[in-house]
């Protein structure tokens, strides 16, 4: 694993002056309690400002509503994915038993959400900064342009581009509890669109599959409630 840990710095292009949290990024939660959703949850706030300041510097002519469309389908958890798999997080994953033996090493949630750990992890460790450059130098391949659309568009971004061609503001999500034993988790979370005073709740293997679930129910309820 340190072997591991290192050729991955290198993949990265950055070298950790404290190594402890890229091995905490890599860490599920079946594996141990010192695991990477708290890292998680701050990368993606991480990742959603970089992926926003470069949208702005290089489509900046764009309104807000198609920043908004293109930065959903950069971040979404299928290109999240593919991001991981260039940088051989597979090989470095960190599960328990039960999980490695479901095959968990692939499974598409769990590796968006260490590649948002790792990206928490550079910010701890060095600053936004060396984060931005890595966020950029992750998404270098990834093609960028104004006409990106949401084919196969998940229910978070169907939520969103719904409130903001209203002009509504943005649904909160919350992770409200959690269920089952650690190796075999889910997530409950809750989707609130304040100006509409309506909550629903998901349920998913994952925070990231919770909030889709739950955007998914908010999607239900809204076009069987709301006036269109």
């Amino acid at each position: 694993m340190a072997d591991g840990l290192i050729a991955l710095q290198q993949r990265l292009q950055h070298q950790f002056s404290n190594t402890a949290l890229l091995r905490q990024a890599v860490t599920h939660r079946s594996f141990s309690a010192d695991h990477y959703e708290r890292l998680e949850f701050l990368g993606d706030s991480v990742l959603g400002l970089a992926i926003s300041d470069l949208l702005y510097a290089r489509l900046g002519s764009l309104p807000e509503g198609d920043l908004s469309r293109v930065r959903a389908n950069l971040v979404r958890q299928e290109t999240l994915h593919q991001i991981a798999l260039t940088m051989g997080l597979p090989d470095v994953l960190r599960l328990g038993e039960g999980e490695m033996r479901s095959g968990g090493q692939k499974r598409a949630s769990i590796l968006a959400d260490a590649l948002e750990a790792i990206i928490g992890a550079v910010y701890l460790d060095a600053g936004f900064g060396p984060a931005q450059a890595l966020v950029h130098r992750l998404f270098e391949a990834v093609e960028i342009n104004p006409q990106m659309d949401a084919i196969g568009k998940d229910a978070k971004t169907e939520l969103q581009e719904w409130l903001q061609g209203r002009k509504l503001k943005l649904p909160i999500y919350t992770v409200v509890g959690t269920l089952g034993a650690a190796h075999k988790q889910s997530f409950d979370v809750e989707c609130e669109v304040p100006e509409l005073r309506l909550s629903e709740r998901g349920i998913g293997g994952s925070r990231r599959a919770g909030e889709q679930a739950a955007a998914a129910a908010m999607l239900q309820t809204i076009k069987t409630r709301v006036p269109t």
